[in-house]
């Protein structure tokens, strides 16, 4: 899905599938904003690539205006590295959104570094704290005796200056092959009863969590929240909308549009990616 200057952009398909794009829509709407264009991408499949190249390449031919990217997600996040034979699939794709020249690209909640070291003018929106504090406020968080966990170090070095005093940490060991969690450890211990929140950016299935939560009720947690930046739509068929480990899911739309679960929260991100640049951090 693209918005240009928080408009949506209809794409059409000539009968053999490839994209049709008229570009008046484009002209109503870069006329709407007279400082730059704003790209907001959402990625649903391999087919908004070529939509994004589409878009920009039209906007260089008609305006010569400065054009500024949103990714909400970033695509193919999880292959930045090569591991194996397995192809290093975010490098090639951010090398072609680096052929496109935005002038600034900003990313919501990057799942590593190498995205941002990756991607050319780039910045980094670290939205995780503003998605804990409305968690926070929705299931009465009490910051002094409740707890927050990050299910791996990764987690805890992104989110560890929220100021919570009971923190908890998982170690975890994944098999390479299966990609599933051989073990995982926490660190720390709960006083019997209290809320805990696991925080972190990305869930596809949600094992990782569930492994957590396990854990998590032998050292005696009450209700366990699960909050996550990005949350693909296979959650919905993991272990978590069945179980009674976790109480309750809260993420943003950065990908999935529609809960299919009750125990599924979506809170708009609706203006996140609009920040002062004063907010930002600068991966350049």
């Amino acid at each position: 899905m693209i918005k240009l200057n928080h408009e949506l952009i209809e794409f059409k398909k000539f009968p053999n599938g490839e994209t049709h794009l008229n570009g008046q829509q484009l002209l109503d709407s870069w006329n709407l904003l007279g400082d730059n264009n704003k790209v907001e991408f959402k990625y649903e499949s391999d087919a908004d690539l070529i939509q994004l190249m589409l878009v920009k390449r039209f906007l260089d031919e008609t305006t010569n205006k400065e054009t500024v990217l949103y990714i909400s997600y970033m695509p193919y996040s999880r292959m930045d590295r090569r591991v194996g034979t397995d192809v290093f699939t975010l490098k090639y794709v951010c090398d072609f959104i680096n052929s496109l020249k935005f002038d600034s690209v900003y990313v919501v909640e990057s799942h590593s570094d190498v995205t941002l070291a990756l991607l050319d003018n780039c910045y980094a929106l670290e939205t995780g704290r503003k998605l804990f504090e409305l968690v926070s406020e929705k299931i009465g968080f009490d910051k002094e005796k409740d707890y927050i966990f990050y299910p791996d170090a990764g987690a805890q070095k992104r989110y560890g200056k929220l100021g919570i005093p009971n923190e908890l940490v998982g170690f975890k060991k994944r098999n390479t092959e299966t990609g599933k969690i051989d073990s995982l450890q926490v660190v720390g211990n709960i006083e019997p009863g209290r809320k805990v929140v696991i925080l972190d950016d990305l869930s596809s299935y949600g094992g990782t969590f569930i492994a957590s939560a396990e854990k998590l009720k032998e050292l005696g947690a009450g209700d366990i929240f699960l909050a996550v930046t990005h949350c693909e739509d296979s959650i919905f068929k993991g272990k978590i909308p069945g179980s009674d480990l976790i109480t309750k899911v809260f993420t943003t739309d950065s990908i999935i549009n529609e809960s299919k679960h009750e125990k599924v929260e979506i809170i708009s991100s609706l203006g996140w990616m609009q920040k002062e640049e004063n907010e930002l951090t600068e991966v350049a």
